[in-house]
């Protein structure tokens, strides 16, 4: 069997583990020079560190990366909450969530996959495709063309697979201009936790650990950094960006031997981390119905799946964002309340690590 993997991301270097893991040969292609030297997604979830395992890519995952020991809530620079990641029963033999810039975790699969064998062409560009019953015969940019048994179109939101085989994005695109900051800082007073600052306005600041003395900053404004109330002390600006969001889900993730993941078959807001979580669980679950020649598994099983993470991650992006006096209220008094509770911050933090 042999198998395609347009796109070198989290999701296509998954995909392909997975694949040799199990003894088919699968190979990766990406129109990029090479592998993505930006911190992007930092958060790794219970159930993916659980996944990764058999391929050995979790040991060295938590070997240079931080356990989250808990998310605080912040009013401009008031404490509101608290809340420690150790749940009552840990799902999947993690109470933690992993914090790595997502370069050195694409790194970790990305030797993984080779060692196991595999190819990875950068500077190869997908253009387009056709396929029968037989397989999938796929264009390269210069002309030339390849068959295969199996293609995955693992290539991003504006994916050139999802566009080859006429499948239409539905959703909608967020009105407000995000932003992004990569930031040496020295002395960050939460350097174990995952920090919200809520703003005036339905403003809010994330800021995340992602290494010693490093930081990433996220806000629904157009500068991150001068929207930050709480005092840091930044030493280095690595990176700085703004960016929209879009809230989208292909209908069909199959079409044929062509499948769709990661992001190029859903995409949502970055709070609550779960995009590239959410692109590892397709590529595993993709590789097992390879295995298991059960192709029909796949679509439905991680069509719900997406769109669970995009409504749950909608409701929690909607509730901290909210510019409505009450609700903005409510959810300040909710957050004081489970403060505390211990019984209120467990499920809050089976929440965060499992929901």
């Amino acid at each position: 069997m042999r198998i395609l993997i347009v796109g070198a991301g989290p999701a296509g270097l998954t995909a392909g583990v997975e694949l040799a893991r199990r003894g088919m040969q699968a190979t990766i292609i990406d129109k990029r020079a090479g592998g993505s030297t930006l911190s992007r997604a930092v958060g790794i979830v219970p159930l993916s560190l659980k996944l990764l395992e058999p391929s050995g890519v979790t040991a060295r995952l938590l070997a240079e990366g931080i356990q989250m020991q808990a998310v605080k809530f912040y009013l401009g620079t008031e404490p509101l909450a608290s809340i420690p990641l150790d749940p009552a029963t840990p799902q999947y033999g993690y109470g933690h969530i992993l914090m790595l810039p997502q370069d050195q975790t694409e790194a970790a699969l990305r030797d993984a996959f080779m060692g196991l064998g595999g190819t990875i062409r950068y500077s190869t560009e997908f253009t387009g495709l056709q396929q029968d019953d037989d397989g999938v015969t796929v264009t390269l940019a210069g002309g030339s063309s390849e068959t295969y048994d199996y293609v995955v179109g693992a290539d991003g939101i504006k994916s050139s697979v999802r566009d080859a085989l006429g499948l239409s994005f539905p959703g909608h695109d967020l009105g407000e201009t995000w932003s992004i900051a990569d930031v040496n800082c020295r002395g960050w007073k939460n350097p174990e936790d995952f920090t919200l600052n809520i703003l005036p306005a339905g403003g809010i600041a994330v800021v995340a650990p992602i290494g010693v003395d490093r930081c990433r900053v996220i806000s629904n404004t157009p500068d991150a950094l001068k929207s930050l109330a709480l005092p840091m002390e930044i030493t280095d600006v690595n990176r700085e960006g703004q960016f929209t969001i879009s809230v989208r889900q292909v209908e069909e993730y199959r079409k044929g031997r062509v499948f769709l993941a990661g992001d190029a078959a859903h995409c949502h807001s970055p709070v609550g981390g779960r995009g590239m979580n959410l692109g590892i669980a397709d590529a595993c679950e993709l590789a097992a119905c390879l295995e298991s020649g059960d192709l029909d598994r796949y679509g439905p099983v991680r069509h719900a799946a997406g769109a669970a993470t995009i409504a749950g991650s909608e409701r929690v992006r909607k509730m901290a964002t909210a510019t409505n006096p009450v609700r903005r209220l409510l959810f300040r008094s909710a957050l004081k309340l489970a403060g505390s509770s211990r019984f209120i911050q467990r499920k809050m933090a089976e929440g965060f690590l499992y929901g």
